[in-house]
């Protein structure tokens, strides 16, 4: 284990694993850490349709659901990064977004005290 990710090592490839809160911040499907873990908490965010703690790993081929304020974003992990960070361009071929929808103001999933993550 390095840290915040996992490689595992096997007699034909190798299989790299990522904290889903740490991938969700580098693919850019959430801006910082600390809301990806904050969505992850409230349960805003399902890993292959089940609802995903930020300390799950992510690997090749899981689908992403991450519900926002008023969408949500359905993406399929296309790969996984070895580095901690990770540029604009390279984000982009971390991911392949699959489906991104525009949710009414009912189904937001919010309280009635309006809880914001700060979106």
């Amino acid at each position: 284990m390095l840290g915040d990710r996992f490689i595992l090592h096997t007699s034909s490839f190798i299989l790299s694993l990522m904290r889903l809160d740490l991938f969700l911040k580098l693919s850019r499907l959430c801006p910082r850490r600390s809301l990806a873990q904050k969505l992850c908490d409230a349960g805003f965010v399902l890993l292959n349709g089940r609802p995903a703690k930020s300390a799950h790993l992510v690997k090749v081929g899981d689908e992403i659901a991450v519900r926002h304020r008023n969408n949500q974003t359905t993406a399929r992990v296309m790969s996984v990064p070895t580095a901690r960070s990770v540029s604009r361009a390279d984000a982009k071929l971390l991911v392949e977004i699959v489906n991104e929808t525009e949710l009414a103001p009912d189904d937001w999933g919010l309280s009635q005290s309006g809880t914001d993550f700060n979106l």
